[in-house]
């Protein structure tokens, strides 16, 4: 569904990403691990458009993505959940919802789609006119992927989900995921908390200062000694 081949990507002339090649299959939750400064949320913009490689290209289905506008990445249904959240802090929780579905014209779709949010995330329809930047750390990262979900992904990119939240919430985020994986969503997750993301992934890659070093089955990877040692404490 999703093949990355050899993308380089920089920072002015200075390289982040090098030379990383990775695939995701459709309905699959892969994980991408690594610590702060590695290059994962740097590949995430790239996929999204934000950013160009200046080397090798991202091909979604038989879309290259390396050549396309943000805008039309969106519209081919790979959509990025954005690290620290990034809703709109002075809308209502509604209105964040509904610029999530900026690409959905049918009415009835938008329903269909907001009723799915509400059975993802219940607590949101309780906070449907609470200003977004009035709710706390969690329920913001719920309306973030509320929000994504708003456009009926094909492959959803989740960057940092449980960045700077309770061990409670990080739990419910989870849970959240994993329901996402058994209803098919494809996703590819970055996240700093390894053990969490191994856990729910199918398979992983772990990059190190821009290099992938190591892949596989997820659950192998949660047994591999250096990954032990590197990122599970041992």
């Amino acid at each position: 569904m999703l093949k990355i081949d050899d993308i380089v990507v920089k920072y002015d002339t200075i390289p982040v990403v090098k030379g990383v090649s990775m695939e995701v299959e459709e309905g699959e939750l892969v994980a991408l691990i690594g610590a702060n400064g590695a290059g994962k949320s740097t590949i995430l913009k790239t996929i999204s458009g934000l950013m160009r490689p200046a080397q090798g290209k991202i091909m979604f289905n038989d879309m290259e993505l390396s050549k396309m506008g943000a805008n039309d990445i969106v519209k081919a249904g790979v959509v990025q959940v954005p690290e620290g959240r990034q809703i709109f802090s002075k809308m209502t929780v509604y209105e964040n919802l509904r610029l999530g579905a900026f690409l959905r014209k049918d009415r009835a779709e938008f329903q269909k789609n907001i009723d799915y949010v509400f059975e993802m995330f219940p607590i949101l329809k309780e906070r449907l006119k609470q200003q977004a930047g009035t709710l706390s750390g969690g329920e913001q990262q719920m309306l973030a992927m509320g929000r994504a979900l708003m456009s009926c992904p094909k492959f959803l990119l989740l960057d940092e989900p449980s960045m700077g939240l309770s061990p409670i919430m990080t739990e419910q985020v989870f849970s959240v995921i994993k329901t996402l994986k058994s209803h098919g969503i494809t996703m590819l997750l970055v996240e700093q908390n390894a053990f969490e993301a191994l856990e729910v992934a199918d398979r992983a890659y772990i990059l190190e200062t821009g290099n992938i070093t190591l892949s596989g089955n997820a659950q192998d990877l949660i047994k591999n000694p250096a990954v032990k040692e590197a990122y599970l404490g041992g």
